[in-house]
């Protein structure tokens, strides 16, 4: 080979991740993605990745580089986290959704499959009623179907601490990034974390609520999609436990050795149950 040349069978080994901005009904909704190394021509159905709350799409970062070597993958920011532009009035998990639908308009996707962790899983089920036709395969880790006193618990997690001029409300917020991480999570996790939950204050207690409120029992049900649920032990795991009576035919992978930190710790494992199924 001359000097200088390069072969003509080299593909990079990893894909190219990006960032970009889309209009929204809210505004700009902000977006991680990562196309295949190959340019994409023979690539699998596209997939869409709907982050936890207070988090934005950054969670996804790891999975974007796992998955994103076959297909085109998408993070958005959820409107009023992350990056994106937030709704003027409070919002149900149906407006949120609908912002979702606007940018899969922009993208003029002929299907996707579609991921969704926590909040994101509840994101995820709205779209497959929605759009049914465009939304191929359902994917759903750590389903909030709470019971009463779990939606009050969870309301009351969602309040933030008022700033104050000494900071210590910095402490309490990295408390709770810990909590809901895990100890074993990276220092880059956890302060990954803490910057995601200061951005998003104004905005998590509004998305708490439309959490509680959404009635996951009547909606899950409707979802006629190939579903995989993803069980890791967290604080969800007796409540993603509750998808069984709602959609009996979903396949179920417990996950009992991750735990809170499920998109980081076990990117790897999550990824390769991803692919298994979309592919099939």
């Amino acid at each position: 080979m001359a000097k200088g040349s390069v072969s003509s069978r080299y593909v990079p080994a990893e894909p190219r991740v990006r960032r970009g901005y889309f209009e929204s009904r809210y505004g700009q909704l902000h977006v991680h993605n990562a196309i295949p190394p190959g340019g994409g021509f023979e690539e699998g159905t596209p997939l869409l990745c709907l982050h936890p709350i207070p988090g934005s799409g950054r969670v996804f970062e790891r999975l974007l580089a796992l998955a994103g070597r076959d297909r085109s993958v998408y993070a958005p920011d959820t409107p009023g986290f992350g990056d994106s532009d937030a709704p003027q009035a409070r919002a149900a998990i149906s407006d949120y959704a609908a912002a979702l639908v606007d940018f899969l308009d922009t993208m003029r996707f002929r299907q996707i499959d579609v991921l969704g962790h926590q909040a994101g899983a509840l994101l995820a089920t709205e779209l497959a009623i929605t759009r049914p036709n465009q939304v191929r395969r359902v994917v759903l880790a750590s389903v909030p179907i709470l019971n009463d006193s779990e939606r009050e618990v969870f309301r009351r997690a969602a309040d933030r601490p008022a700033s104050v001029a000494d900071g210590t409300h910095l402490l309490a917020e990295w408390r709770r990034a810990v909590e809901a991480y895990g100890t074993q999570a990276s220092l880059d996790t956890l302060n990954a974390a803490l910057a995601d939950s200061l951005r998003a204050r104004a905005q998590t207690a509004g998305m708490a609520a439309a959490i509680a409120q959404y009635p996951v029992r009547e909606r899950l049900p409707l979802v006629t999609h190939p579903v995989l649920v993803l069980r890791p032990k967290d604080s969800l795991w007796e409540a993603t436990g509750r998808v069984r009576e709602l959609l009996p035919k979903a396949r179920i992978q417990e996950l009992p050795e991750a735990g809170q930190d499920l998109l980081g710790a076990q990117a790897v494992a999550v990824a390769e149950a991803v692919k298994d199924f979309i592919r099939g």
